[in-house]
């Protein structure tokens, strides 16, 4: 008898309504209740387990995907005051960007400046304005989504979209988990990533629900709402995600 498969999951596939898309979507992640543990017994993405210093995953600073993405942060940076951001005076002194190499396709890449050892916007433990991302504390205190204020890809993880078109110009869209191997090799270097682990599953709600706003923001409300639906059907047991099943 074959053995079973260590990463197994379900996944949903539907054609898009309105344009030459299918979409093909995460089940046993999206219905699994994995909940962000920053700051609860997250480990860090050292090569060594580090909780007490409270890094997440922001060790080697946020790479930005384009310019808009830029654009985005240098304009809700003005809106930090010193009381919520710890480094304030070095980013204002010596800038908050550096350059990040480049892109397969040759193209500048621009990450967020670090100071010791992590990102500028991380607020560190004792900070008075609150530890942890100073971008996420302040869209809180104003009011607003996190995701409007923070990168792309720090309100994107632990959700990944990508797009892949066939030599007949189809799109697929796949929503999935953000795996190790998402942060190329120095994914490998990781002592911990929190999909691996039991110990992020503890969530009081599917990742569907309270991931909302985010995949909403990744493919949009009517797809959100078709995925839902599906998620949603009577009488079916999702396959448990691989780390609650070890």
């Amino acid at each position: 008898m074959a053995a079973t498969p260590e990463d197994l999951h379900e996944w949903i596939s539907f054609e898009d309504p309105t344009e030459h898309r299918t979409w093909l979507l995460d089940a046993t992640f999206l219905r699994s209740n994995y909940r962000c543990i920053y700051g609860d017994g997250c480990l860090g993405i050292l090569d060594g387990p580090a909780p007490e210093l409270e890094l997440g995953c922001c060790s080697y600073g946020a790479h930005f995907v384009d310019e808009a993405d830029v654009a985005d942060v240098v304009a809700t940076f003005v809106r930090l005051r010193p009381d919520q951001m710890e480094f304030h005076a070095k980013a204002t002194k010596g800038g908050f960007l550096r350059p990040g190499g480049s892109a397969e396709d040759g193209s500048p890449i621009t990450v967020t400046r670090l100071v010791d050892d992590a990102c500028i916007f991380l607020n560190r433990p004792g900070f008075s304005g609150g530890v942890g991302c100073a971008l996420h504390i302040a869209a809180l205190e104003a009011g607003e989504r996190p995701l409007d204020w923070k990168p792309n890809v720090c309100w994107q993880v632990p959700i990944r979209l990508e797009h892949h078109t066939d030599d007949n110009g189809h799109v697929t869209s796949r929503l999935r988990e953000w795996k190790r191997r998402d942060w190329g090799d120095g994914g490998n270097d990781f002592h911990w990533w929190c999909t691996e682990s039991p110990e992020a599953f503890v969530g009081r709600e599917p990742v569907y629900k309270s991931s909302r706003d985010e995949i909403r923001e990744l493919v949009g409300a009517h797809i959100y709402d078709l995925m839902v639906e599906q998620l949603e059907r009577p009488k079916w047991t999702p396959l448990p995600h691989p780390a609650v099943r070890r």
